[in-house]
């Protein structure tokens, strides 16, 4: 089935009693400034003209359920008649682990919420304080519970390479994303943006950047945690926007086709597995799903390239075949 397109609406900011250390949502979103009724009116009713139906409007940028209650009801009673036409069918919101509570998602379906999304972005009690983040794992393990208590389905999104983290505790707070049993998760390896503190603390030298090579790899470590547990990855990396790729990121993890890369690299390492035995010389066919052939080959085919030349292969061909999956399959392999 496909998935409902999604229409975003951000509130940049709003409600965020904090400010971590690699936030300026106004830049991350592209939107400088906050959503109000009428602009989910508007938006909603252009959609509704064009012929659109089954939306899933997403509350993006903020931490909504911080907001004052009254601005909240304002902008999800706009979205009401288009629930009722089926220009909408879900709506999901974005918000903080320390600002979800029993009353707070009572009072969030009744407008209609299906999905809540959760900044988790650490399970490391000490990265979460060095990001100015405000809240604790506890938090998150609290919140999580909560939202799928009350029937909701739950995205987590976490993040690598922030202060005070490492590869090995980016792997160890994916684990345990992963026993909260979410329903998808979104990994945002860390962006250095302009004017933002650790920016600042990037230039005074008190923060290393988190290079987009460095995200590859442990993202790469953090993918097959999820796939095992069967929790859909839907994003990976910041989306990127004309502010962001024209200066407003200037420097960390940030590439147009981060989640091609990782992919990419999940895909060499398994390569990798099922090439140790073959003899030198060999000419192979390898197989993938076809939605995952340009990632197994690789930018500039340095997939195909490294693996002939690491396992002195004759010839290396990847082909796209329906069955299979997620995995890479011997398709031959030959004299």
């Amino acid at each position: 089935m496909a998935r409902a397109r999604i229409l975003p609406v951000f509130v940049p900011h709003l409600g965020c009693p904090n400010e971590c250390v690699f936030c300026d949502q106004k830049r991350i979103s592209g939107s400088p400034l906050p959503a109000s009724r009428a602009d989910v009116t508007s938006a909603l009713e252009n959609a509704r003209g064009s012929g659109q139906s089954g939306l899933e409007l997403a509350f993006y940028g903020g931490s909504f359920t911080a907001v004052r209650r009254q601005l909240q009801r304002e902008l999800l009673e706009a979205a009401r008649p288009y629930l009722a036409d089926g220009t909408v069918g879900a709506i999901r919101m974005s918000t903080r682990p320390d600002a979800v509570d029993a009353d707070v998602l009572a009072f969030l379906k009744s407008y209609g919420v299906g999905t809540v999304e959760l900044g988790a972005q650490s399970m490391d009690e000490g990265v979460l304080a060095a990001s100015g983040r405000g809240h604790t794992a506890a938090d998150t393990v609290r919140a999580a519970g909560l939202v799928k208590a009350a029937g909701l389905k739950l995205i987590l999104q976490m993040m690598t390479g922030l202060p005070g983290s490492d590869g090995a505790k980016d792997v160890e707070s994916a684990r345990r994303i992963a026993a909260l049993g979410p329903d998808g998760v979104r990994i945002y390896p860390t962006v250095i943006v302009k004017n933002t503190p650790l920016e600042d603390m990037w230039r005074a030298g008190t923060y290393q950047e988190h290079t987009v090579a460095q995200a590859v790899a442990v993202c790469a470590d953090i993918l097959p945690i999820f796939e095992a547990a069967d929790i859909p990855v839907i994003r990976l990396g910041l989306n990127p926007t004309a502010e962001l790729s024209a200066g407003g990121a200037v420097a960390g993890a940030y590439h147009p086709a981060l989640g091609e890369l990782v992919y990419s690299e999940v895909l060499r390492r398994r390569a990798v597995e099922l090439l140790r035995t073959v003899p030198a010389g060999s000419r192979v066919t390898l197989g993938v799903a076809p939605e995952r052939l340009s990632a197994m080959i690789g930018q500039h085919r340095v997939n195909v390239i490294a693996l002939r030349e690491e396992f002195s292969l004759a010839d290396l061909t990847v082909k796209a075949i329906a069955n299979a999956g997620g995995d890479i399959v011997p398709v031959d392999v030959g004299p």
